[in-house]
């Protein structure tokens, strides 16, 4: 899905985005083979420049604000039992690509028991893009890590930066997410900007509602919503499990 001018410097990278030729909303139960044509190479592209210079020290995007010493606190009920996920945006950076990286732990609670733990490194650009360049992340059971899946850097192993929100989201416009093959392929796409979320933390409108999905877990799909000022506040899958993930509270250190 994404395309770089030349083969080797990932400085003169660029994202491709697609754009749905309708202009009508997607509809949330839309068919994953649908999801996927409206990704092929006819559809119409945007092209976003990655410029390591470009990039800012904060990420102040209205649908994904990461004010250093913000914690987000989600709850959600599985199969497995209540998991409480907990998203501190920290003061720490990485420098991957020659951006400074805002570091961002995500815990993951089941029944009280840390089963996740992991670390998201993002930036966001001069025009308000929010780069995602990979995580590392660890399962833990028993105290005990048991896995690494999903962990990735970009410029390692062909893995190369996405976008986690649009400086300016639109109706239809899909977006490449993750792009570390066979370890982190996520996409995204535009499904609503006028979303009304109601959730323990409060009652919001004007909100962006996404469609998000992986190409390596082909039927799960997932609808999170952003809302302006606030970022993330809820997550649903209609498909693949019908888990739903709400914010409970924001606090600040």
């Amino acid at each position: 899905m994404r395309r770089y001018a030349g083969a080797g410097g990932l400085s003169a990278a660029m994202l491709i985005v697609v754009v749905q030729a309708c202009d009508s909303p997607a509809s949330p139960a839309a068919d994953a083979g649908m999801v996927e044509q409206s990704l092929s190479p006819e559809a119409s592209l945007i092209q976003i420049p990655f410029d390591p210079s470009s990039f800012v020290a904060h990420i102040d995007n209205p649908y994904l604000p990461q004010t250093p010493g913000t914690v987000y606190r989600l709850r959600s009920e599985t199969p497995d039992g209540v998991e409480i996920n907990v998203i501190t945006i920290t003061r720490d950076t990485k420098v991957i690509l020659g951006v400074a990286a805002t570091v961002v732990h995500d815990q993951v609670f089941l029944d009280g028991e840390l089963s996740e733990d992991t670390f998201d490194w993002e930036a966001q650009d001069g025009q308000g893009n929010v780069w995602y360049f990979g995580e590392d992340s660890r399962e833990i059971e028993n105290g005990q890590v048991v896995s690494t899946e999903g962990s990735w850097e970009a410029g390692v192993n062909g893995a190369r930066p996405g976008i986690i929100m649009l400086a300016h989201p639109k109706t239809g416009l899909g977006y490449v997410q993750e792009d570390a093959p066979d370890v982190a392929e996520d996409r995204a796409k535009a499904l609503s900007l006028k979303s009304e979320v109601d959730v323990p933390f409060g009652s919001f409108d004007h909100c962006l509602q996404t469609m998000e999905w992986s190409l390596l877990e082909r039927g799960v799909r997932e609808h999170k919503f952003y809302c302006p000022g606030v970022g993330f506040v809820e997550e649903v899958q209609p498909k693949g499990g019908r888990i739903s993930s709400e914010l409970v509270s924001i606090t600040h250190t």
